[in-house]
């Protein structure tokens, strides 16, 4: 085959949030990958506790706290990244986007060399503290609203004090709130028409104004860290638009904490522009659950596992191939 048949796809990198997490993630691409194992054992180095053990062996309780989640989610998509970049499938690829889901935009941003592994690593941790101990002094929770329109949810909202914390798809709207708010509001959702409403499995109200003070506590770290303009064009959470500029990055980075977050608007910037095939690194399958929603057509490889990577190639007969 000619050097410009099996490679070069457009794509756009992706990478998981909070929930993605699962006992095991990582563990054969540690065992697999040499670049992998360095970033596991570079994070343990960092954070000052064995993160791989938590990674690989949980408990799954520990593992999905919120101040351990965040970093384990991060090394395990960086581990993932990492081990991808080494392997010949890589090269048959070219990133044109990078972007991910609330905690996921941090791994979005090491993969576009922004920010280096290790300060997005110190601010996940200290995000995922501060989010934690906000949610202890603000109990609250987070619901799915299924199939009911925007303005309906956004009506309801406002009778029961709580906020659009998520955009992820069509016929799918995350809200947050205190906890009482939440099951009241759920409780009349149904009434109202709502197919479904599920409580997520996350241990507080975030991207509300609840989680106002973990921002400004995180916008210290932020100030002082340093961001490079993306090598690979980053779209950010908060206003679904590529960001070049490093000091509006750290910008939309503070405001992402109490903001919602416009996931299923910066998958369509993607797929305007042509890219259709997405590549979707780190734990689980969320992501490519999130985008058959918003538009069938879209092509999503998972790499989580060593299995993944070869699995990842390029169909040869997709259109997307140059």
């Amino acid at each position: 085959m000619g050097s410009d048949s099996n490679r070069m796809v457009d794509t756009a990198l992706i990478f998981p949030g909070q929930g993605a997490q699962y006992v095991g993630m990582g563990r054969d691409l540690y065992e697999s990958f040499p670049q992998a194992k360095e970033v596991f054992d570079r994070a343990g180095s960092i954070l000052k506790f064995d993160i791989k053990k938590l990674c690989f062996e949980g408990p799954q309780n520990e593992l999905s706290a919120t101040n351990n989640s965040q970093p384990a989610i991060l090394t395990a998509s960086v581990a993932a990244l990492r081990a991808l970049e080494a392997s010949a499938l890589y090269g048959q690829y070219t990133p044109r986007f990078s972007l991910g889901l609330s905690l996921g935009e941090y791994t979005a941003l090491v993969a576009a060399g922004s920010i280096s592994f290790e300060d997005a690593l110190v601010l996940v941790r200290k995000r995922g503290e501060y989010m934690e101990d906000a949610s202890k002094k603000n109990p609250g929770k987070m619901a799915c609203v299924i199939g009911m329109e925007i303005k309906a949810v956004e009506d309801l909202c406002k009778g029961f004090g709580c906020e659009i914390a998520n955009l992820n798809c069509p016929g799918q709207v995350v809200v947050s709130g205190k906890t009482n708010n939440i099951e009241l509001f759920a409780s009349f959702a149904k009434e109202k028409g709502a197919k479904r409403v599920l409580m997520l499995d996350v241990s507080g109200p975030f991207h509300s104004s609840l989680m106002t003070v973990p921002r400004d506590k995180l916008k210290d770290y932020i100030d002082k860290v340093r961001i490079a303009a993306p090598a690979i064009p980053f779209i950010s959470n908060v206003d679904a638009k590529v960001q070049a500029d490093p000091a509006k990055i750290k910008e939309n980075l503070i405001m992402q904490v109490n903001s919602k977050t416009l996931w299923e608007e910066s998958v369509k910037l993607v797929a305007a522009s042509g890219v259709k095939t997405f590549l979707e690194i780190g734990p689980g399958q969320v992501l490519k659950g999130l985008l058959k929603k918003i538009d069938p057509k879209l092509e999503v490889k998972n790499v989580s596992a060593c299995q993944d990577i070869q699995a990842a190639a390029p169909d040869p007969q997709s259109p997307a191939a140059n």
